[in-house]
């Protein structure tokens, strides 16, 4: 996602993880991702305030994310870049008791040891490389697909297949291109935003790493009920995406997804 600190800030901090990667014989990491500022396996959407987002990402993740989750509190879950553990907080808080996040930057993993949580410093590459024997019911990228190249997506996703049990599932997001107001400035805000996808091209991608029984569904931006302006965001955004779907019948498309950001669930044959 697109970060909140200054330019030089993003670079600095990329510097220091490129340092962090070396062996100790100078080698680089295993694995060169496209993206150059803000690299996919780590989370850059954090506010400044990192303490107050486990409040804020908690009604987000609990609002998208639970709905889509095993019932079974056992189930093995990996959360790929999980930054400071926003989302493995709210699972550990929901009772999930298997759960591991892995983030490239050991600073924001930093964070995430303060609170006890089941948070390590792993490039996801390698991590899921090294994982090939099937052993987790979900996984979980915290940071959007399109911070990778589609080749690049399409790869990660084939190791997270390889990583899961039969009958387990991936759950995924990235930007949505076909909502007119947003799709082409999520592209142009940002040079690691690779691509956009609608509800169709993000079930080609997941088909193409061999998923099935994908189901599309929207990220809801309004969910804090406590706070008045939440109703307003949310009747003008529903209004303008109505507006928006009659326009696309009118053009001949039937487009049912217009949130900002689109997910989908992905499963492994069992």
């Amino acid at each position: 996602m697109s970060g909140s600190a200054p330019l030089t800030s993003s670079i600095s901090r990329l510097e220091s993880l490129t340092e962090r990667h070396e062996s100790a014989g100078g080698a680089k990491a295993a694995r060169k991702l496209a993206a150059r500022l803000e690299p996919f396996d780590s989370y850059w959407q954090a506010p400044e305030d990192v303490d107050e987002g486990y409040r804020s990402f908690n009604a987000y993740y609990r609002a998208n994310y639970l709905p889509q989750l095993p019932a079974d509190r056992a189930a093995r879950i990996l959360v790929v870049s999980c930054g400071p553990g926003y989302l493995v907080s709210l699972l550990k808080e929901r009772g999930y008791t298997n759960v591991t996040g892995i983030d490239s930057d050991p600073d924001k993993v930093a964070h995430a040891k303060l609170r006890n949580l089941p948070c390590e410093a792993a490039e996801a590459f390698p991590y899921l490389e090294a994982r090939q024997l099937p052993q987790y019911d979900v996984i979980i990228p915290e940071q959007e697909l399109n911070h990778l190249t589609v080749e690049e997506t399409i790869e990660f996703l084939k190791l997270c297949r390889g990583a899961l049990r039969p009958g387990g599932c991936v759950i995924v997001y990235a930007m949505n291109g076909a909502n007119p107001m947003v799709g082409s400035e999520n592209i142009a805000h940002n040079i690691d935003h690779f691509y956009n996808v609608t509800e169709h091209s993000l079930q080609q991608i997941l088909k193409l790493a061999e998923f099935s029984n994908i189901k599309v569904f929207a990220l809801k931006l309004y969910v804090f009920w406590k706070n008045p302006l939440n109703y307003v965001g949310l009747a003008v955004t529903a209004t303008c995406e109505a507006l928006m779907r009659i326009m696309f019948v009118l053009y001949g498309k039937k487009v049912r997804v217009l949130s900002k950001k689109i997910a989908a669930v992905g499963f492994k044959a069992a």
